[in-house]
């Protein structure tokens, strides 16, 4: 039966394709693809857990049997048998044999998926004593997970597809669609560095259950140019493994088990959205240069050095924003029990100035913290807060971790000089904190020269993202060559919102005018001081704000790569000598969105 579930477009287009789900565990579980010859290695692992944990409950089934009545009652021999039997069913372990060779999914997400399709088997039984055996099942589950934790095979750098072949067909008439079709990921939520581990796989879509429009999930969504809705509530439940799913990623709608009508329908869309890619991909060669002429920097958002192929390949002429903490995550899931140290970090942004060719590269320092933490075992024991976005993040979590910080610009400075790097710091506010991050860089570079090290001058540079540093601007430009506006943390603390909770996402509005204000004036302030500015929080690479960010006097946008062609387009229609007049009006309005629809703004 067709239904829809509604969440927030967070990355644009339309994906089709069959339900990938990632299932909540008690035990933390990791995802990843394996590579063909694996295969037999991942059975080993859950034959080997299957055969252990069964000698464990055989163990007990024999101590028990050795106790007296009063010790041990009836019903825990008969549980063991039950678990025993679960253990050995083979629908659970048929199942997990599936998803290891039809999917190629690793030994653990195999198993939470055959139970994920097990468990719902049994809410679905009519007989009371049958449903509570899910609780068994899940238990069974966590004993095979524990037994596994710590022996994962390598991961596969590339998630590969398995070739269908003939037997498939013949064997089963669906095969097919099985395995060919492209795939959607479906979770109740995915952390960075989970996003990080799907990067480079073949979903072509997400869905998840929490998240808002700039949460990280949405970030690196939009970065992989992929279909993407965050917010959905409840669709890691409604939908099932294998289900057929459409994501529309402009509506924030997914539909499941889609009629043959609405699937042409959608199909249709689909190609229309390729052809829109098609004429826009046209410009990526012509110079970003406004109607009367002003030449406008339209930079790159990455994640990891490699992004910077994207990066070219789409036109940008630099780097306005590695976040350079995703180097720090994802270390446990590639079986890695440190941080990155120098020579690491060095050789990674040296990979990015080099990928770049020659254009700037601006890397901001580690921003962890709120809904970007470290894996569990890499992180300090005071990290839980009751409000981690106003906690221990960004520089102060380096002002916290001198050594980490010393590392980490140590490991910048010494690429600085393979070409050009601007070095920014995220979610300054303080005065003390300007100085003692001044001071660090100062003590760092005096590390290299004591050692005799290479390393090159940076522009230092600061993120405007909390109202306090908006507020201060003079202070910030006395110490820092730019200032870099990132308007996603800046809209979530000048309006008190949890950018990554569904539940007040309502609430979040790049042109709230606070925030419009606050964004124009820092602006203003840089142009009148003559230092650069930018802005690289999501609203850069909206092509709604293009011409109202134009109008206050903004020349250099930094966004991720898929969005810089559509961002070029509003550029070159643009004429900034009729922005002014029309801008200023939106910043005195009560209601700026009223005036930014594309009949109102300028043409």
């Amino acid at each position: 039966m067709t239904f829809a579930v509604h969440g927030l477009p967070v990355a644009r287009g339309i994906a089709i394709g069959r339900a990938v789900l990632v299932v909540s565990s008690r035990l933390d579980v990791a995802h990843y693809f394996i590579k063909p010859e694996e295969v037999e290695t991942e059975i080993d692992r859950v034959r080997i857990a299957r055969n252990a944990v069964a000698e464990e409950l055989q163990k007990l089934q024999a101590s028990v049997a050795l106790m007296g009545p009063n010790d041990a009652p009836h019903e825990l021999a008969a549980l063991l048998e039950v678990h025993l039997m679960l253990l050995q069913d083979e629908v659970l372990t048929g199942g997990v044999k599936h998803w290891i060779v039809e999917r190629l999914y690793n030994a653990e997400w195999a198993l939470t998926t055959q139970l994920e399709v097990v468990a719902r088997q049994f809410d679905e039984m009519e007989d009371e004593y049958l449903r509570e055996r899910k609780a068994d099942l899940e238990q069974v589950v966590e004993r095979l997970l524990h037994r596994m934790k710590g022996t994962a095979a390598v991961l596969a750098p590339t998630p590969p597809r398995r070739k269908r072949t003939a037997d498939d067909e013949d064997s089963d008439p669906t095969a097919r669609d099985a395995i060919d079709a492209p795939l959607v990921l479906i979770a109740h939520d995915l952390s960075p560095a989970d996003m990080l581990q799907f990067k480079k796989s073949v979903f072509a879509g997400f869905v998840t259950d929490v998240g808002g429009r700039t949460s990280h999930t949405a970030i690196v969504a939009r970065s992989m140019d992929i279909p993407a809705v965050v917010g959905a509530r409840s669709a890691s439940q409604l939908v099932r493994q294998d289900d057929w799913v459409i994501i529309d990623g402009d509506a924030g709608v997914v539909i499941v088990d889609p009629s043959p009508i609405i699937l042409a329908e959608y199909g249709f869309k689909q190609r229309q959205g390729d052809l829109e890619r098609g004429r826009l991909a046209r410009l990526r060669h012509k110079p970003a240069v406004t109607l009367d002429g002003q030449k406008v920097d339209l930079l790159a958002n990455i994640e990891m050095p490699e992004d910077t192929l994207g990066a070219v390949k789409a036109g940008a002429v630099g780097v306005g924003l590695f976040r350079s903490e995703f180097l720090f995550m994802g270390r446990e899931a590639q079986r890695l029990t440190r941080l990155p140290d120098e020579e690491e970090q060095y050789q990674a942004y040296r990979r990015a100035i080099e990928g770049m060719q020659g254009m700037p590269v601006t890397i901001r320092t580690i921003d962890v913290g709120a809904d970007k933490p470290l894996d569990g075992k890499m992180v300090r024991d005071d990290e839980s807060h009751l409000n981690p976005a106003l906690g221990l993040r960004a520089i102060r979590w380096s002002l916290a971790d001198p050594a980490m910080f010393l590392t980490q610009i140590r490991a910048i400075l010494r690429a600085a000089a393979h070409g050009e790097i601007l070095l920014l710091i995220p979610m300054l506010a303080h005065i003390s904190e300007i100085r003692q991050t001044l001071a660090l860089i100062d003590f760092a570079r005096a590390e290299l020269d004591n050692r005799g090290m290479v390393h090159g001058k940076v522009k230092l540079g600061a993120m405007i993202e909390v109202p306090a540093a908006a507020l201060t601007l003079k202070i910030f430009l006395k110490h820092f060559d730019f200032l870099s506006i990132g308007t996603n943390d800046l809209i979530q603390y000048t309006l008190a919102i949890d950018r990554a909770d569904e539940s007040v996402a309502h609430l979040y509005d790049p042109a709230h005018p606070a925030v419009l204000r606050l964004v124009a004036e820092t602006i203003a302030e840089c142009r009148r001081q003559g230092k650069g500015v930018s802005v690289c929080g999501e609203m850069a690479g909206d092509v709604a704000f293009t011409r109202l960010l134009l109008g206050m006097g903004l020349r250099s946008f930094s966004m991720h790569p898929s969005q810089i062609l559509a961002v070029k387009q509003e550029v070159l229609r643009a004429d900034t000598s009729k922005l002014q007049a029309w801008t200023q009006q939106v910043l005195e309005a009560d209601d700026p969105a009223s005036l930014m629809t594309p009949a109102a703004a300028p043409q």
